[in-house]
């Protein structure tokens, strides 16, 4: 089995020389997402690190096993993978019917909807996804616990915590960790 800095070496190199939708490193991208899967362990991390390998690199499921990735990373990873007949709305769907793909996609939203990167797209494009992104995490948000989603959001984009209420509702008492 794989560390976590094996797997980050590992995503470093399928990812390189790719750049994000603002021109960054697409490694930035994808650590990003896994710090903010830090306080759920080693596998959400790993998941986190390699969330778009499958789809955006040459590796597959297979070839990320044979490497000696772990099946449950592999299987997070396939979750989140788009897949070409699938619309965004029932890929939304299907990740939703297992935690920790949940998990891994609302890490991935949330730094996908960071101020700083929108702000750096035209603004068709930026009004388009901020959309997008909005409706997912209308579906997601619900499917993870509100200590979840907010363990994740601190760490990765902490400009949506006022929108933790409007999907959880407001809360006196402080919101703890992970589950």
């Amino acid at each position: 089995m794989k560390s976590v800095s094996e797997v980050d070496l590992l995503a470093e190199n399928a990812h390189a020389g790719q750049v994000d939708k603002i021109g960054v490193p697409y490694i930035e991208h994808v650590r990003a997402v896994a710090a903010g899967l830090a306080p759920f362990g080693d596998e959400l991390v790993m998941a986190g690190l390699l969330h778009d390998v499958v789809e955006d690199t040459d590796w597959t499921a297979g070839k990320l096993l044979a490497s000696g990735i772990p099946e449950r990373v592999v299987g997070i990873v396939e979750a989140v993978t788009n897949q070409p007949d699938m619309t965004y709305e029932e890929k939304i769907r299907r990740i939703t019917a297992d935690r920790s793909a949940t998990l891994v996609k609302i890490s991935d939203n949330a730094h996908n909807s960071r101020p700083d990167r929108a702000a750096q797209l035209p603004e068709e494009k930026r009004e388009r996804l901020a959309a997008k992104y909005r409706t997912a995490r209308a579906a997601l948000w619900p499917a993870a616990s509100r200590a979840d989603v907010e363990a994740i959001v601190r760490i990765v984009n902490p400009s949506l915590l006022a929108e933790l209420d409007e999907v959880f509702g407001s809360s006196s008492a402080p919101v703890g960790g992970p589950a």
